[in-house]
């Protein structure tokens, strides 16, 4: 019997030409046969900036809520910034499998549809929230334009305090129109005096109705006129609540949400919970366009008297596009002059702001 040596040598580098596209080829390659390269981009991909307390309290919440599947961490902070990615990444089987990445590069968050700005310096105790505009201010021009360069169809979220301000200012420098600009607001504010309401009656929080609106901070305003259960409205039962009159004591409560965060300051050390869990509860009405309504800082130029730009809360209906409406509220007199009087406290420190 004899050999065709041309054939045997060519089966022997066809052989050595399979092991080495083996090896090249890798597991990955030889588990699964490609049919498409797939869509990386997501439609809900929210950015984050900022890693601390109230950042993170906030990527978890949205993580948690299956808000986003696709959520992207900045921060300058390297080691920081790493160390909180991986953290999250280890729990991903638990979180239904999202997609979590960080950088320092702004460039991670291009095309994201929501972009949350907790970056900023932290409120002290006895600090209010007002002190922290010019620092606040200086650290936002370092982030706004970032942001817009790389997702110019975002919707911003400013959750940094003193909101109201620095929702104006990330409008100032954004450059985007004022329906995908907005502020966190009284949304907390609001949660906050419909859990205490629920304490005092003994109701579900989900079925106390009320609102506070205006700052985020000292001069917000409660609308006592609209607090009701079932429709019913508790101004009627007792015609003094929320004034200095009231037996019952019931200003107190919004006394008790003003002072909030000042307990918490001065307990912890910090908010984080609460705002993570209101944040995520409003980027799931703008990224699954649901069109709830909420409390959230808005421009406030033309609407309850207001002829000026200025930032405050109102109840506003959220879409993919920001706000989509403000709902006309029915101030009564004593609470449209509060309403007023925080305008007008805001716009005299924008005066201020140097840009």
């Amino acid at each position: 019997m004899s050999f065709n040596f041309k054939i045997v040598q060519q089966l022997e580098c066809s052989s050595t030409r399979k092991k080495l596209h083996d090896i090249m080829s890798g597991t990955k390659e030889l588990l699964l046969s490609e049919v498409s390269p797939g869509v990386k981009d997501s439609e809900s991909k929210v950015t984050v900036v900022g890693v601390g307390q109230v950042g993170m309290a906030c990527v978890f919440s949205i993580l948690a809520q299956n808000v986003s599947h696709d959520v992207v961490l900045i921060d300058c902070v390297e080691d920081k910034l790493r160390g909180e990615m991986l953290d999250l990444q280890h729990g991903s089987l638990f979180l239904r499998n999202p997609k979590i990445n960080a950088s320092s590069d702004y460039a991670a968050s291009a095309g994201s549809r929501l972009c949350v700005v907790t970056a900023g310096v932290r409120q002290r105790e006895g600090e209010s929230r007002l002190d922290l505009v010019q620092r606040n201010t200086d650290v936002l021009k370092n982030i706004i334009p970032k942001l817009v360069k790389y997702s110019p169809n975002t919707v911003l979220l400013i959750v940094s305090n003193p909101v109201d301000i620095l929702t104006y200012v990330a409008w100032k420098l954004s450059g985007l129109p004022k329906h995908r600009v907005l502020g966190s607001g009284t949304n907390l504010d609001s949660s906050r005096f419909r859990f205490l309401m629920s304490q005092k009656l003994g109701v579900a929080p989900s079925s106390c109705h009320g609102w506070i609106i205006g700052e985020h901070g000292d001069s917000s305003v409660a609308v006592w006129s609209g607090v009701n259960i079932a429709g019913v409205r508790l101004r009627e039962l007792n015609p003094n609540m929320g004034t200095d009159r009231d037996e019952e004591h019931w200003d107190q409560l919004h006394k008790d949400v003003i002072n909030s965060a000042y307990e918490i300051i001065k307990l912890k050390g910090y908010t984080n919970w609460a705002i993570g869990l209101s944040v995520a509860s409003l980027a799931q009405s703008i990224l699954k366009n649901s069109h709830n309504v909420h409390a959230v800082s808005v421009n406030v130029k033309g609407h309850v008297g207001i002829n000026f730009d200025t930032f405050l809360s109102l109840p506003c209906v959220l879409g993919l596009d920001g706000v989509n409406q403000v709902v006309k509220i029915n101030l009564q007199p004593d609470e449209l002059n509060s309403f007023k009087t925080s305008a007008k406290a805001m716009e005299d420190i924008q005066k201020s702001i140097v840009f």
